[in-house]
């Protein structure tokens, strides 16, 4: 990673409340779609859904959805539900996420299920996943259908492989890159590519706004594994969380594979440990640290960063087009 491109990121022109404003109206109708399709019925879903929806997220996903449809130049209301489909679907995940991992904080507020029980977060994860489907159906689009559906699949496929490294320290780079791209990226890729299929691109404009997705959620999440050993808990996610709970993540895999035998024996131990002390956790910090893991990371998701702005370069310029440009550096340069 050259500085030259270093640089290049680092001239940002747009921060995430500027691309918010870009597409401010469609994000409130957006909001509204979801609002109708949660409904009132149920008490404990209307209060436990919107005390996740509301909890401050960035809205990342259905952003994309929104800024590049415009980009194709649509100009009717599908974008709308589909972009509210991909942030249920994201919502979702989360619950599920939540009640896996044990979570006790999120976003800087208690989590779900530490509000509401893990059995109403996981119902509720599985209302809005079925949510997700009828505006899905409702679109229209088979091609649309399949790519969410399928993507609903991989999310789930995801977590499962994520599932199975846990508390194995033998875990390597490309188990992780693949639990990466089936868990976070796959969403993002959807997120991007139905705009294509929403405005009847071409294949090499569908398999360009794929590639943009799946980059930018790769550079997502490779930060936010780098962020769990440099984070700010005033942000809401305590430092060493993933350590905590023996998800092996790059910074890991890095330190791991480089250490020593003394240090490859600590490793073995604290990851097949139920049980993880601060102590364990500051060791694990100082051999991330000297074998360069958090800055091996960010390297790597300054790649993919550069390799999302890159897939967008045959478009034509425009405000979306910047913006989309612009997110995966702030996917890079944040804090949480």
């Amino acid at each position: 990673m050259g500085n030259l491109l270093l640089k290049r990121l680092y001239k940002k022109k747009y921060n995430i409340d500027d691309i918010n404003n870009l597409v401010k109206n469609d994000l409130i109708e957006v909001q509204k779609i979801i609002k109708n399709n949660i409904g009132d019925k149920i008490p404990l879903i209307d209060n436990l859904a919107n005390h996740i929806l509301t909890a401050g997220g960035k809205k990342i996903r259905p952003i994309v959805t929104l800024l590049t449809s415009k980009l194709c130049n649509y100009s009717g209301k599908n974008h709308l539900s589909l972009a509210a489909c991909v942030e249920l679907i994201h919502t979702a995940t989360l619950l599920h996420d939540d009640v896996i991992d044990e979570s006790k904080m999120r976003r800087g507020i208690p989590t779900a299920n530490d509000l509401f029980g893990n059995k109403s977060s996981v119902l509720v994860g599985d209302f809005l996943f079925s949510k997700s489907f009828e505006l899905m159906v409702a679109n229209g689009s088979k091609s649309i259908l399949k790519i969410l559906s399928k993507t609903s699949s991989t999310l789930a496929e995801g977590e499962v492989m994520q599932l199975t490294t846990i508390k194995n320290y033998l875990t390597d780079d490309q188990s992780y890159m693949n639990i990466i791209k089936a868990k976070t990226a796959s969403l993002f890729s959807a997120a991007s590519e139905i705009s294509a299929l929403l405005t009847n691109q071409d294949n090499q404009t569908q398999k360009n706004l794929k590639k943009y997705g799946e980059y930018l959620g790769t550079a997502f999440q490779l930060v936010d594994d780098a962020l769990d050993y440099i984070g700010n808990e005033k942000l809401g996610k305590k430092i060493g969380d993933d350590f905590r709970e023996g998800k092996i993540t790059l910074p890991v895999i890095i330190a791991i594979s480089n250490s020593d035998k003394e240090e490859k024996n600590f490793w073995k131990r604290v990851i097949e440990l139920e049980n993880r002390n601060e102590d364990d956790f500051k060791r694990a910090l100082k051999i991330i640290e000297k074998y360069d893991g958090i800055n091996i990371t960010m390297n790597r998701a300054l790649e993919f960063s550069e390799c999302a702005i890159k897939s967008l370069n045959h478009f034509p310029e425009s405000n979306f087009k910047n913006a989309l440009q612009e997110l995966p550096k702030i996917a890079v340069y944040r804090n949480k």
